[in-house]
């Protein structure tokens, strides 16, 4: 007997992004991928291509059993929610592809392309530190449908990539100070700031 799909949305501590929560999973062996267009989902995620088509769309996450989307402002939550809802509940309950291929990591956009792209070396304190966001940090950065990717530690600063409804969060600034910043710095003392990437 086939289970049925049920999915529901979720605010995020980001207003411009909504989780939407299904009951399987749509990835799996931990993937998670993020788009920021049409054309980057072409040819990784049809589902995302097809989402990209809602005029306010303007990100699409996906992990695990969710999907965070990122709206602009030419509309509010309240009139899209359950027309979204209902259009991610019918795509995954026909079994259409959500992901046919991950993306390779790309780098972010430089300012100044003339200047050349940060290479991050490793260091001693880099299993450390994954060790720890995995343990302590992750789980409720994917409760409130993003991400936290460590990139580097160099001269006492880990620098971190925030992707899903915490890129461009309000709060994610407060996050990154008071929730990510002293669990590391209790943990490791070598760690004197956390910063991320993208903000």
């Amino acid at each position: 007997m086939q289970v049925p799909v049920n999915v529901y949305a979720e605010m995020t501590p980001n207003p411009a992004t909504m989780k939407f929560v299904a009951n399987k999973y749509i990835l799996i062996n931990n993937e998670s991928v993020e788009f920021t267009n049409g054309n980057d989902a072409k040819g990784y995620s049809p589902l995302a291509l097809e989402l990209f088509n809602f005029p306010f769309v303007k990100g699409v996450y996906m992990s695990s059993n969710f999907v965070t989307i990122t709206k602009d402002a030419s509309i509010p939550w309240d009139y899209i929610t359950m027309e979204i809802r209902e259009f991610i509940r019918e795509w995954i309950t026909d079994g259409k592809e959500v992901l046919t291929k991950v993306p390779d990591a790309k780098p972010l956009p430089v300012e100044d392309s003339s200047a050349p792209l940060k290479e991050y070396l490793p260091s001693e304190y880099d299993d450390a530190i994954r060790s720890l966001l995995d343990e302590h940090i992750r789980g409720a950065v994917e409760q409130d449908g993003g991400a936290i990717d460590f990139r580097s530690f160099e001269d006492g600063v880990v620098t971190v990539l925030l992707k899903g409804s915490c890129a461009g969060c309000p709060s994610s600034t407060i996050t990154l100070k008071n929730g990510i910043e002293n669990i590391l710095k209790q943990h490791l003392p070598a760690v004197k700031e956390v910063v991320a990437e993208n903000a």
